[in-house]
């Protein structure tokens, strides 16, 4: 029986064989461990599918090292005489 991408369980160690599909339970794997900024754009989906073998720990990380952690952060402003936050 082959994986069901639509239904069974995903995680880090998942392997993305050459039947992977971008549906709504990987979507939410994904946001999950992107966080809420999580879109897949083109560029990205060839790199899914470009035949190296590869899990969606590692999809996870690729996406977030090409799009920050996914995590919004507000800057540090700092004092310039006293150097406080």
């Amino acid at each position: 029986m082959s994986f069901n991408w639509h239904s069974d369980q995903l995680t880090r160690e998942t392997p993305v064989c050459k039947h992977y599909r971008n549906t709504q339970n990987v979507r939410r794997f994904m946001v999950e461990h992107c966080g809420a900024k999580f879109k897949f754009d083109r560029g990205f989906m060839a790199w899914i599918r470009d035949g190296v073998p590869k899990t969606l720990g590692e999809v996870v990380d690729e996406w977030r090292q090409r799009n920050g952690d996914g995590i919004e952060h507000r800057p540090n402003t700092v004092d310039a005489q006293t150097g406080a936050t």
